[in-house]
């Protein structure tokens, strides 16, 4: 394949790998405001979001120019194919961080101690959703070496299971709260579906990792 078409690809790679760079310190950042209980803050990392819909129109205008360019062969097609699913979860991704970011700063401006409390307990599915991020980054930092990447793909399942684990405890603790939460069950149901959301953000890791995992080695995208 032609030298240019080999830095067409890997600049590709490396316009994915910034994305989801952005995406961790934009989700790092919202769990030390939320830690902090700092609504300012959570706004600040919702700004880091703005760009990444314009960046991963980026790389998809980069690919399509790479597939008319260069009619890249089997396996080199299926990688930039893997990089077209992986920037659309990317952006469902931004989604659920902007959405979740925001309707946590609406809870903190409510000031209810319990509501911060849950709100606190929940921020254990941030962190295991911040270690998939940074297993999801190494996959993309070592795609050449198939085991590491199965391997850290595989802790991105431990990532994942553990907040399911997490969210269920959480639920359980919550549904117990609005026994006692004169008159605002309401809220408290918003929250529980306010955290659904973040725990869609490693969903999509899950996914991505999946992608990165097809575009190495191949099976079923």
């Amino acid at each position: 394949m032609l030298p240019g078409y080999q830095e067409a690809r890997l600049a590709v790679r490396a316009d994915v790998l910034s994305v989801l760079e952005g995406l961790a310190t934009a989700n790092k950042e919202g769990l030390e405001a939320l830690q902090a209980i700092d609504a300012v803050k959570l706004e600040e990392a919702r700004s880091r979001l703005k760009d990444i819909s314009q960046e991963t129109e980026k790389i998809d205008n980069d690919i399509v120019l790479i597939f008319a360019k260069y009619t890249p062969e089997a396996r080199d097609l299926r990688e930039l194919v893997s990089y077209l699913k992986i920037t659309s979860a990317l952006n469902r991704i931004r989604t659920n961080i902007n959405s979740y970011l925001k309707n946590m700063q609406s809870m903190l401006m409510e000031k209810n101690d319990k509501m911060t409390q849950l709100i606190q307990d929940s921020l254990s599915i941030n962190r295991c959703t911040l270690n998939a991020f940074d297993y999801t980054i190494e996959m993309l930092q070592t795609f050449d070496d198939n085991d590491q990447v199965k391997a850290l793909a595989a802790r991105i399942d431990v990532e994942y299971s553990k907040t399911d684990d997490i969210y269920t405890l959480l639920e359980k603790d919550v549904i117990q709260q609005i026994g006692n939460a004169d008159g605002l069950a309401e809220e408290y149901f918003n929250l529980l579906k306010h955290i659904r959301k973040n725990l869609k953000i490693i969903d999509r890791l899950e996914s991505v990792s999946q992608r990165v995992i097809f575009a190495r080695m191949g099976g079923k995208l």
